[in-house]
């Protein structure tokens, strides 16, 4: 049984997949559950808008989320005096997630 929605789900995962390898380590702090659960509740919200609106919405969806995070890296984190690519100084962004600063060794 083929899905029709493999595009997406490939998309997401693969978004996810990158992203993890080159991004994931500003996210030591989170939970594994919520590191686990992501990229699959975000392939279901996207089969389910491909799946209701369209693929083009779908594609939408992933426009509205890169700028999200341009928003958030390039003006929501430098006002709160953290820079948007390098997180640094640490003590304020892991202060800002509700992490301890030093981080566990």
């Amino acid at each position: 049984m083929n899905s029709p929605h493999w595009f997406e789900v490939a998309v997401i995962f693969g978004l996810t997949a990158v992203g993890t390898i080159l991004m994931g380590h500003w996210e030591e702090g989170t939970p594994k559950w919520r590191r686990v659960l992501k990229p699959f509740v975000l392939a279901g919200l996207s089969v389910f808008i491909s799946a209701t609106a369209g693929r083009a919405w779908f594609f939408g969806f992933l426009g509205l989320l890169s700028v999200a995070v341009l928003v958030i890296h390039a003006w929501w984190l430098p006002r709160k005096g953290i820079h948007g690519w390098t997180a640094e100084p640490k003590e304020k962004y892991y202060a800002l997630r509700g992490w301890k600063w030093p981080p566990r060794e």
